[in-house]
């Protein structure tokens, strides 16, 4: 007498149809990334722990004429480096924030960037915006 199941169960498992959801699942995703735009710049902005107080950066301003401020006082270009360090004194920590006329020679403005590298300080290109 035959006592075994006429049914016999194949253990292989078919990987056809799991490949085609995955393969529809990466087309979904390709197209929904390429929709999504980000209109913003990349920039790492400083964190805030508590208010933002007018202390901790010196505004070095360039007009057409090429003139200097420091927190609205004038200064000489080659007294420039001396002000500015004088503003920030020993706390490393303040900013200094670059605004420059649009029409201002680069050559300007790279000198008050170069000025904050050589003594390691922080600062901010101040743009308008939109």
């Amino acid at each position: 007498m035959n006592l075994r199941g006429r049914n016999k169960i194949n253990p292989s498992f078919n990987m056809s149809s799991m490949t085609d959801i995955v393969f529809l699942l990466l087309i979904f995703f390709m197209l929904t990334s390429t929709l999504v735009t980000v209109s913003a710049i990349d920039v790492i902005l400083p964190k805030a722990g508590g208010k933002t107080e007018n202390k901790t950066s010196v505004a070095v301003t360039i007009t057409k004429g090429s003139q200097f401020y420091i927190d609205k006082t004038r200064v000489s270009s080659s007294q420039l480096e001396n002000e500015l360090l004088n503003r920030v004194g020993a706390d490393r920590q303040k900013t200094i924030v670059i605004r420059g006329d649009q029409n201002v020679p680069y050559k300007n403005v790279m000198k008050v960037i170069d000025i904050a590298n050589k003594n390691k300080l922080k600062m901010i290109l101040a743009v308008k915006g939109r």
